[in-house]
């Protein structure tokens, strides 16, 4: 029987090979880093590959672990990049004021003063806490802090979160043009020859 794929909160995702002996880098979306293998095996994104995870230890804010039939590097690199998923169901509730990140994916996104700005894409966190892709598609997105600060209201239930944005935040850059004083002086001994 094939799994529910919707079902399923991804807690982690397999950031590389950890040394010699088939060890795995985790960068775990869990409180506690060690809870990605808290839950019972993890899956793959297609529910196909199962995991067990060993934790061996922690490095940096990654999780080094174990996982049976992965015995060296090449194997355990040929897993970069797979995200890990449990059931919704081996999850404890989160209370009224938490959420799961999966959760977010989908709500429109307006501002503090009612104005559509899109739907959240995805929740990215590059190590500096977790950031929420916003736009209409993925073409034309924007990244917004994840913070109270900036994100005072999530609403689940009414499927929509109020973002109050920083000055520049919704603004698109504008480049100024760089005079390059390389290119212009061979420019004119190009046209002087």
């Amino acid at each position: 029987m094939a799994p529910d794929l919707d079902s399923r909160v991804c807690v982690g995702r397999i950031a590389g090979a950890h040394g010699i002996r088939g060890w795995v880098r985790i960068t775990s979306y869990t409180e506690a880093p060690e809870g990605v293998a808290a839950y019972g095996p993890v899956s793959d994104e297609k529910g196909e590959r199962m995991f067990e995870l060993e934790i061996m230890r922690m490095a940096k804010a990654q999780v080094v672990a174990r996982i049976p039939g992965v015995n060296d590097r090449n194997a355990a690199e040929a897993l970069r990049g797979v995200q890990l998923y449990v059931p919704r169901a081996a999850l404890p509730a989160p209370d009224p004021d938490e959420f799961y990140f999966e959760d977010l994916t989908g709500l429109a996104v307006e501002t503090v003063d009612g104005e559509s700005i899109g739907v959240i894409l995805s929740v990215q966190d590059f190590g500096t806490g977790p950031m929420i892709e916003v736009g209409e598609s993925r073409g034309a997105t924007i990244l917004v802090p994840f913070t109270r600060a900036i994100v005072p209201v999530v609403d689940l239930a009414a499927g929509r979160i109020e973002i109050d944005p920083p000055i520049g935040l919704l603004e698109p850059v504008e480049k100024e043009p760089v005079e390059n004083d390389l290119v212009e002086k061979d420019r004119e001994a190009d046209h002087d020859a």
